[in-house]
């Protein structure tokens, strides 16, 4: 048995070589089997964990993102052969709420629709199983090195996945760009400013047009990028719906955000040294939705919508939702909550409807009908 601690493994590998990328460091902070914060047993997620999502709130998120996947459905002439792929599927909360919708209030969508589920961690398939059992005929699963030869027609969505894909972190120097690696010093990690890992770090800063300042940090996320090429050849008709942390070029890369946007959350504290409790607290950067959306047009994925998840669900069916609450047999006071709990959804202020943005893309359909396309403003 290995009892080697995650401390251990990578001090182990920095003394070997004298220092990791932080892409590395980072990939065996979250994914190192085992010991990784993803890879390693213990609630992520809610009251018990390190921080809430969208999913965690209400069932309301995953009906409405259902609402808008049964539209995609209809905008592609409603085939019989239907895919819905989710990758970083956790327990299976999202996944569950858009199929229970789908089956009690969109059954012709439903009967063609077949659920693909795709996580890095093997063990929470019996989870997902058990939360989608009514489904199961529906269900199947594939492993993250599995997906790139999967072929299918539908809809491809993720929630919070791009955010926690491994990233180089960069700093403009005086004359030249330099990576940022970890190393040690004694026992403790630090960061080393040197020349960069590969020629791919300076080629993704000129290729989408991101002018660093001297002095200035970032992340570069090669690994998210390399990761949405694979998705969007997998797809061959149909819609790509991405809802995380992030903002277009312009804004991410701001010499305002002279430091990047690096963060760690553990027990819903915010902190920004990546190097204390390792595999104990997640790590996450901030996507670049300008990359998604450029590389998106070359590989043929049509940009449709991209903007603050408030917008989103405005316009793709949570004032539909909240009327459903409303004309419900519901005491006043579970209505009043629910309102409440929604109201943290679409909080354009602060809240998360302010913090995500969400991006659609599309291939091969021809002008779709989608509720996020009304128009809603706020």
């Amino acid at each position: 048995m290995n009892d080697m601690t995650l401390d251990t493994i990578i001090a182990d590998r920095i003394r070997a070589t004298g220092r990791m990328t932080f892409a590395d460091y980072m990939a065996a902070c979250l994914y190192e089997p085992g010991l990784g914060y993803y890879t390693s047993p213990g609630r992520k997620v809610g009251t018990e964990g390190d921080f809430y999502t969208s999913i965690t709130v209400h069932a309301t998120f995953g009906r409405v993102i259902a609402r808008e996947i049964a539209a995609m459905w209809r905008s592609m002439d409603c085939p019989t052969d239907f895919t819905l792929v989710e990758v970083g599927a956790g327990h299976g909360r999202l996944a569950c709420d858009i199929m229970d919708f789908l089956a009690e209030q969109q059954p012709d969508c439903y009967a063609a629709t077949k659920l693909v589920l795709v996580e890095q961690e093997p063990s929470l398939a019996e989870a997902q199983a058990n939360l989608l059992a009514k489904h199961a005929a529906k269900l199947s699963w594939l492993s993250p090195a599995e997906l790139p030869g999967f072929r299918f027609s539908g809809v491809l969505y993720s929630n919070e996945l791009l955010d926690a894909m491994p990233v180089h972190r960069v700093l403009m120097g005086e004359q030249d760009l330099k990576e940022i690696y970890v190393t040690l010093d004694g026992d403790q990690l630090q960061d080393l400013a040197d020349a960069p890992s590969t020629p791919a770090l300076a080629e993704y800063l000129e290729r989408f047009g991101i002018p660093l300042h001297p002095g200035q940090e970032a992340e570069v996320s090669l690994a998210g990028l390399a990761w949405f090429e694979n998705v969007a050849e997998c797809l061959q008709h149909g819609f790509i719906l991405t809802v995380d942390y992030g903002w277009a070029k312009a804004e991410l890369y701001s010499p305002q955000r002279n430091l990047g946007t690096l963060l760690c959350y553990y027990k819903h504290t915010v902190e920004d040294n990546p190097y204390q409790r390792l595999g104990q607290q997640d790590i996450t950067t901030h996507i670049n939705f300008s990359a998604l959306i450029e590389r998106g047009e070359e590989l043929g994925l049509k940009p449709i919508w991209f903007g603050e998840q408030s917008r989103f669900l405005l316009g793709a069916g949570v004032i539909e939702e909240l009327e459903q609450i409303e004309a419900s047999d519901l005491p006043e006071k579970d209505k009043l909550r629910l309102r409440l709990i929604i109201k943290r959804l679409i909080m354009p202020e602060g809240g998360m409807g302010d913090t995500f943005r969400v991006l659609v893309q599309s291939k091969g359909v021809a002008e779709p009908k989608l509720g996020c396309l009304r128009g809603i403003s706020l």
